[in-house]
């Protein structure tokens, strides 16, 4: 699989508005349970003026997943588009994937304040499972399946200023690159942004 043909996220910090409705939609659209967040957002500097930020924060679908690379029981796999999935029924929920993270991703429900952990749940990219595609059990277990009919994640389709961006690496970086040059100002090359360079360029992962 070519780098610039796999299917990526980035979130454009100078359109994100806090407005919360790419967390919301995927709450909705996949039914998640209450202290399940597989989308946030965060707000850095809140109140500085000229320093405040907001972006939106999942599973950024590393190349060469981190996640995937701890956990001991191999729960974890890389589809050929490089969306990173994982088998809830070969997850035994020992939150190894979560202290390797860089961006908090993995999520584990609790049965009550101090109940029992349970298996893993993070951001699919909306293509489901390792469950029949579109069947009522991947559905129900992962969540829709929105890749396989042609469709963008719903957090994506929902962005109302177009913030956050997936799809084909060069795509992306082609937008992005068009954004930057509108406005005058910000990191000239997409592969230089921190969160892309942590997520899809190994070497410079902390």
């Amino acid at each position: 699989m070519s780098d610039t043909t796999r299917l990526k996220f980035y979130c454009d910090d100078d359109r994100c508005i806090d407005c919360n409705g790419c967390a919301v939609a995927c709450d909705e659209a996949h039914e998640l349970p209450l202290g399940v967040r597989r989308r946030r957002v965060i707000t850095l500097h809140e109140g500085e003026i000229g320093k405040e930020i907001s972006t939106s924060i999942a599973c950024m679908h590393c190349e060469d997943a981190p996640c995937s690379l701890v956990c001991p029981v191999d729960c974890f796999y890389i589809r050929a588009d490089g969306i990173v999935l994982h088998d809830k029924d070969t997850c035994i929920g020992c939150g190894y994937c979560l202290y390797a993270c860089p961006f908090g991703a993995p999520q584990f429900p609790r049965d009550g304040v101090f109940g029992a952990k349970g298996v893993m749940d993070k951001c699919t990219m909306c293509a489901g499972g390792p469950l029949p595609t579109n069947s009522e059990e991947e559905r129900e277990v992962y969540g829709q399946d929105r890749i396989s009919e042609g469709k963008v994640p719903v957090c994506a389709a929902m962005c109302s200023t177009k913030a956050l961006l997936v799809g084909e690496s060069a795509i992306i970086e082609q937008i992005y690159q068009d954004r930057v040059n509108a406005r005058g100002y910000g990191v000239k090359n997409l592969k230089q942004t921190p969160a892309w360079r942590i997520a899809y360029y190994t070497k410079d992962r902390v």
